[in-house]
């Protein structure tokens, strides 16, 4: 549980005014003093997370935001903050102090029916105030669970978390598969685990130990091999591959070794299709067949990294994409959770796999970009394009999505 990572965590927001009882709500539920309380408003700044196990559900991430009501130049930003957990949230907890309901609720009720996010109502503070009935009626008429608590004396608590239960249906939060769908048990895979500068010492990145993670457990053979080592491994193999995985950063060297009747795809795009709207990624990637000299495209990354020499997405991928238009683009880049308001200055938006995130908050992120009109690709998806391999490394996951539907 406690190696579980936050990207396939069922994300849990818990959202209402200040001093509305949120944290007190968090630590109820998870046992223990994961927030701090205090009866002064706004104690909560920015956002707490906390992964937990929570029976029956399996492993979860707790986010305990900041009052929705907060006010002054520094409220404005944790408001921000709060705002953009909705993106990332699976199941949201409205707290609401019992006896209260005003603009705040509504708009934030509104905000997450609009995402189409599962909700719950928790009435807190009934030791004080009763909710009121008219209210209740009207949650029950929209299908929106209400459970009554007081967090301090816990009580309703295990009510909350048998609500929370009934929502987080299991095929609707299961993580997709990330590749064990491409091959069957018996069958041999090919990782490509270049050792660079940007690779962690004395670890993989979580895409490549999470692949051959989910790999052994579907019964399927797994080769890591570094990419001077590949054309050696394939012909020590006296059964070729059903499949060979590569970093999109060494793609171009991998798909020259891999004999073209053997399937090939890299890390990036199988990240693509596991967290977000695969199709949308296949058309924001053949915009860039569009993009001339002169056009503005933002690359983002989901984590905060120290940019290295040579870096990815700030260096190689430009600098295969300007090859591929034939001229300078300009480039401007978001990190984290900072992402423009504005998109209309932009042909295109490059994202990096997201491997940290959840795939609501990616979904998300797409979901601001189809608004704005502005196509959004993938690191990987963008590299095998302009290296001209796009459908190559495109065909082993669309010939399973073909087959499953």
């Amino acid at each position: 549980m406690k190696t579980t990572p936050r990207g396939l965590r069922l994300h849990i927001g818990i959202f209402g005014r200040r001093n509305a009882g949120k944290s007190s709500l968090l630590n109820a539920i998870t046992g223990q003093q994961a927030a701090v309380v205090s009866d002064v408003p706004g104690t909560t700044t920015d956002p707490v997370e906390k992964p937990m196990e929570l029976a029956p559900l399996g492993p979860v991430l707790f986010i305990d935001t900041a009052g929705i009501d907060d006010q002054g130049e520094l409220g404005a930003l944790r408001m921000e903050k709060t705002r953009q957990a909705f993106d990332r949230t699976d199941i949201a907890i409205l707290a609401v102090a019992a006896g209260e309901w005003g603009s705040f609720e509504e708009k934030t009720l509104q905000e997450l029916q609009a995402r189409k996010k599962a909700i719950i109502v928790a009435f807190n503070k009934v030791d004080v105030a009763a909710p009121y009935e008219a209210l209740r009626s009207r949650l029950k008429a929209l299908g929106i669970p209400c459970v009554e608590t007081a967090a301090h004396e816990g009580r309703g608590i295990a009510e909350l978390r048998n609500a929370l239960a009934g929502l987080a249906d299991a095929a609707t939060f299961r993580p997709l598969p990330l590749m064990s769908d491409l091959v069957s048990a018996g069958e041999t895979v090919v990782l490509v685990v270049p050792i660079d500068r940007e690779a962690p010492r004395g670890r993989l990145i979580l895409p490549q130990a999470q692949a051959i993670r989910e790999l052994l457990d579907a019964d399927v053979c797994v080769v890591v091999v570094q990419p001077s080592r590949l054309e050696e491994m394939l012909q020590r193999l006296t059964i070729p591959p059903s499949l060979v995985v590569t970093d999109s950063q060494a793609l171009a060297e991998v798909a020259a070794a891999t004999p073209p009747q053997i399937r090939l795809t890299t890390f990036s795009i199988l990240m693509a299709r596991q967290k977000g709207d695969f199709q949308q990624f296949i058309a924001g990637t053949k915009a860039i067949a569009r993009l001339r000299p002169g056009d503005r495209v933002l690359v983002a990354e989901a984590c905060t990294h120290h940019p290295v020499e040579d870096d990815i997405g700030r260096v190689k991928i430009p600098r295969l994409m300007q090859r591929y238009v034939g001229g300078e683009l300009a480039f401007d880049f978001a990190r984290g959770r900072d992402f423009p308001d504005d998109l209309t200055p932009y042909r295109l938006v490059v994202h990096c796999g997201a491997c940290m995130w959840n795939r609501a908050e990616v979904l998300a992120r797409q979901t601001v970009c189809r608004t704005a009109g502005v196509p959004i690709s993938n690191y990987g998806m963008s590299i095998a394009c302009s290296l001209g391999l796009l459908d190559r490394v495109l065909a082993p996951l669309l010939e399973a999505d073909r087959s499953a539907s």
